[in-house]
């Protein structure tokens, strides 16, 4: 069994470039809505599809995510991705972090040697850790 992901967001094109250039993937499968922006997406690791992206016009609901108080209104859910070295994973978060909110500063934890959460300024919760 594997768990499959879509991602309905605003601004398709900008955020499945984003996505490609943060976490290393490249776009597989994809299908336009008329105004260019995507029906669906696929971003892929080596011919495998990590997650996809479908247009989404949610700014009402990216809005309250992103001014959420996450110790007392935490998402339903989030996204966890773990990358091999430090530099990654920093790398990565910035990425994510430049126009979005950080809702858990990079910082070690007793589980993990180095992890932070942010909610992207396309209202997507990551949790982004050193793999162990």
């Amino acid at each position: 069994m594997q768990l499959g992901a879509t991602l309905y967001i605003h601004n398709t094109q900008e955020a499945a470039a984003l996505y490609q250039q943060a976490f290393g993937l490249t776009l597989g499968y994809s299908a336009l809505n008329p105004d260019g922006s995507y029906l669906h997406a696929s971003l892929c690791r080596d011919g495998q599809e990590i997650f996809a992206v479908s247009e989404s016009r949610n700014d009402a609901l990216v809005s309250l995510l992103r001014n959420a108080d996450i110790r007392t209104n935490r998402p339903i859910a989030n996204l966890g991705l773990d990358f091999p070295t430090e530099a990654k994973v920093r790398h990565t978060f910035a990425l994510l972090a430049k126009e979005g909110t950080v809702t858990l500063p990079l910082q070690a934890l007793p589980w993990c040697p180095l992890a932070g959460e942010v909610v992207d300024k396309y209202g997507v919760d990551w949790y982004i850790y050193l793999k162990q």
